[in-house]
């Protein structure tokens, strides 16, 4: 079981009879299962109530009866895939405001990781310092893409020196930052520094390229969550009791039903923030392998024997 709010479980319960046809009630309900996706979490819950039990997955939230999905993987499964069949309007594209995960970022990634791994002489290791040298490239493109930093005249697009100069500045602004601000560029100054000499290295080891490559990697991940948490205005405590457990809340607009949006809340008093739109890729060519679990343990994968016709709901006869 994992830890969960009474909050939570309030919303978890409401949406249950929301579904419900009426003539049934929750005897039980507990967070059993999380998954990451491309920033997008998925919670699962194991809901009991009297006429059966339930997994109940989020964001967006649906219900699927454990007497059609005996087994959590393929719910989970099938709530995902679900999700990136939902059609999405031109007028939802709009770029203005959105949040795109840095896809291309994490794809160069995953990448330069396999050519890593098939490496054995120094041409190989020069192209993984090329390989990290775009992957930081692409960071500094795709912030410059989905992010107005400054209003004032912008380095040149492949300036990454400026570019990461500029956006520590802003997402790290003022006194209390000034550590935080200078590790950072630091780091990134490294990492561009290291993968440049690797990509003309002539005595380059197979070593080197590992520390380029675990190097680029490490940075882009405190990167991309710093530039994620600027965008959407997430403080480093709550600013109303000063507590430290922000955990992000989604939700949906009437109008545009499709469209996430988040906004962080404390756990502790309550409090919300500002909500902003969460993009999802616009293909499946887009989706990468960045997944995190926590909570249940694998299962073995199963076969539906009978084919799925139909999702039945609370209160209809199974």
């Amino acid at each position: 079981m994992l830890p969960s709010t009474e909050d939570e479980k309030a919303k978890v319960a409401d949406y249950f009879l929301g579904q419900s046809s009426g003539g049934t009630k929750v005897l039980f309900l507990q967070k059993v299962y999380s998954e990451s996706i491309i920033g997008h979490k998925h919670d699962v819950w194991d809901v009991h109530a009297e006429d059966g039990r339930w997994w109940i997955i989020t964001n967006p939230t649906n219900l699927y009866s454990q007497e059609q999905f005996p087994n959590m993987d393929l719910a989970v499964t099938f709530h995902v895939g679900l999700c990136l069949r939902i059609p999405r309007t031109q007028k939802q594209r709009e770029p203005s405001g959105y949040i795109r995960p840095f896809a291309e970022v994490y794809q160069s990634m995953a990448q330069a990781d396999d050519a890593l791994s098939q490496a054995d002489a120094v041409a190989d290791f020069q192209a993984i310092g090329m390989r990290c040298r775009e992957c930081l490239l692409a960071f500094v493109a795709a912030a410059q893409d989905h992010i107005i930093w400054t209003d004032e005249e912008t380095p040149k697009r492949a300036d990454f020196r400026a570019w990461s100069e500029l956006i520590c500045n802003v997402a790290l602004s003022g006194e209390t930052n000034k550590e935080r601000r200078s590790l950072f560029k630091k780091l990134m100054a490294e990492a561009w520094a290291y993968s440049n000499w690797l990509t003309h290295s002539k005595t380059a080891t197979w070593h080197d390229a590992e520390v380029a490559f675990a190097t680029t990697e490490h940075v882009l991940g405190f990167t991309i969550s710093l530039v994620l948490r600027h965008v959407k205005e997430v403080p480093e405590k709550c600013p109303k009791c000063g507590s430290s457990k922000l955990w992000p809340e989604n939700g949906y607009r009437e109008d545009i039903p499709h469209v996430t949006w988040e906004r962080p809340v404390c756990s502790n008093c309550g409090w919300r923030g500002a909500p902003a739109i969460v993009d999802w890729p616009d293909s499946l060519e887009e989706v990468v392998e960045l997944i995190t679990r926590e909570g249940a343990e694998e299962t073995e994968c199963v076969v539906p024997e009978e084919p799925l016709r139909s999702i039945l709901r609370p209160g209809e006869d199974h």
